[in-house]
């Protein structure tokens, strides 16, 4: 294997633990509010699991693309652009997850294992999404760009 295959896999590898670490904390957002939505407010509210799930996930989506979009990837794409990418997956992502999670709500799944296992499915396409599709050929442009 080539110098150069082993620094991009290094580099690659380094990205994944970088996004990973921020979709953590993203994560630690979208519990939180569908905690907050799903839980303590679920009396008030009276919500099922969707409309708890789709507000939280979009507090996530929000936090995650601004961290992983200066700190993981380092892009000065343009961010409309970029964002505009990021709600086109959603636009598949969230109507899926909602439906499948709705159901596996519905057939007794406990509500925090449907969240965990989406979030782990989420975690695994958005990072691909983000790195084949949105900053594709504009990785390390932030200090570039003037």
């Amino acid at each position: 294997m080539s110098e150069q295959n082993t620094n991009n896999r290094k580099y690659v590898v380094l990205q994944a633990v970088k996004f990973t670490l921020f979709s953590m904390s993203a994560g630690l957002i979208q519990t939180g509010v569908f905690a907050l939505l799903h839980d303590a407010l679920a009396g008030v509210l009276g919500w099922n699991y969707w409309p708890c799930y789709l507000i939280a996930l979009i507090c996530s989506i929000i936090w995650n693309f601004t961290l992983n979009r200066n700190f993981t990837f380092r892009s000065a794409a343009n961010v409309p652009v970029a964002m505009l990418k990021i709600f086109i997956y959603y636009c598949i992502f969230t109507p899926l997850s909602t439906l499948w999670g709705d159901a596996l709500e519905k057939a007794a799944w406990h509500p925090y294992l449907i969240l965990f296992l989406t979030m782990f499915v989420n975690l695994v396409t958005e990072f691909c999404v983000y790195k084949f599709m949105v900053f594709r050929n504009k990785e390390n442009t932030l200090n570039k760009k003037k």
